[in-house]
């Protein structure tokens, strides 16, 4: 199976591919086929993290880029070793490219954002200011979205929905513009279209939360990446994560929980075929109820079934690599 540590054809580090120490911020920056937009973002993005004072990092993830997009940013890589570039083989998706930027993160805190230039860095200090509030993840929240009404509405049905489903409210799921812990994200792995539900899954491991206003420009090059087929993959990613924060160590609640209603549901129907026959005097070969008790039993069965197999293997996965069920935050006094 091929892992994201296999995506990257290239990664521009430093001259001479120096030792990659900690710093305190990274910033990830997920493009495809931004050309005109890159090199004017990298050099505002270091002029707003010098002006922090902290020591810092960019980069830019190139997932699958087929215009200049790649060659710009690795010319202004060789005079610059705070910039760092990873070329994917091809397109993976939004979600793989900023699960690349993390783990290629040395920062302490990171902060992905688009790189369409829609988000301000000048934003950056503001959410830095908050996470040292005492949050794990600060969410930006874009008040005055320059976006066509037909992305807007979906987009505010989206993140209710999200909000009233996952228990965390926030008014902007898509704004990629956040600040996370690097030692929290780090912990999580991403597929299919995950990354706008990063806050959620913080959620699962008690991630304090909070959200801050930001500025939002309208797009002046190239064109948007999303289109209306992402609204179905928010869906189906929505429900898996209603699965992993309510179920994912306990499945066969889910399962067998549906599965003891419908054997319920044909007991009753079962029982009231008897009834037919006895009372009513229709014999059960000319009751088609009876096919439905049989099959909602026998569909019960299945999903009891099912859900025992999936405890066995939340099990294995767990016991086998020796992964915790529980987050901790800190420990006090704890002996060595």
């Amino acid at each position: 199976m091929e892992t994201l540590s296999d995506l990257s054809t290239q990664v521009v580090l430093s001259e001479g591919g120096a030792p990659r120490e900690r710093l305190d911020l990274s910033i990830v920056i997920p493009v495809l086929d931004e050309q005109e937009t890159v090199v004017p973002l990298y050099h505002a993005l270091v002029e707003t993290c010098e002006g922090i004072g902290q020591t810092f990092e960019v980069i830019f993830v190139d997932d699958g880029s087929t215009d200049e997009t790649f060659p710009r940013l690795a010319a202004a890589a060789e005079h610059d070793h705070r910039l760092v570039v990873v070329q994917l083989r091809r397109n993976f998706g939004q979600t793989a490219a900023i699960a690349a930027g993390f783990d290629h993160a040395r920062g302490d805190v990171i902060i992905p954002m688009d790189g369409d230039a829609q988000n301000d860095p000048r934003d950056i200090p503001r959410l830095l200011e908050k996470l040292d509030q005492g949050y794990d993840v600060v969410s930006g929240w874009r008040v005055d979205r320059q976006d066509g009404t037909l992305r807007r509405i979906p987009s505010h049905v989206a993140n209710w929905l999200i909000g009233r489903v996952t228990g965390v409210r926030l008014h902007d799921y898509g704004c990629s513009l956040k600040a996370y812990r690097a030692d929290l994200v780090k912990e999580m792995k991403l597929y299919g279209e995950m990354h706008r539900f990063l806050p959620a899954l913080a959620h699962l491991v008690g991630a304090r939360i909070t959200e801050i206003p930001v500025q939002h420009h309208r797009r002046m090059h190239g064109r948007s990446k999303y289109g209306i087929r992402r609204t179905l993959k928010v869906v189906l990613d929505l429900i898996t994560v209603r699965f992993l924060s309510e179920y994912a160590t306990k499945p066969i609640y889910v399962f067998g929980g549906i599965g003891s209603l419908l054997c319920g549901g044909g007991v009753l129907a079962g029982a009231y075929t008897l009834y037919e026959k006895y009372v009513d005097h229709i014999y059960v070969y000319r009751n088609p109820l009876i096919l439905v008790a049989v099959f909602l039993f026998l569909l019960g069965v299945n999903l009891i079934l099912m859900g025992l197999l999936a405890e066995l293997i939340v099990r294995t996965y767990h016991e086998s690599q020796n992964k915790p069920t529980y987050s901790v935050r800190t420990t006090l006094n704890e002996a060595p």
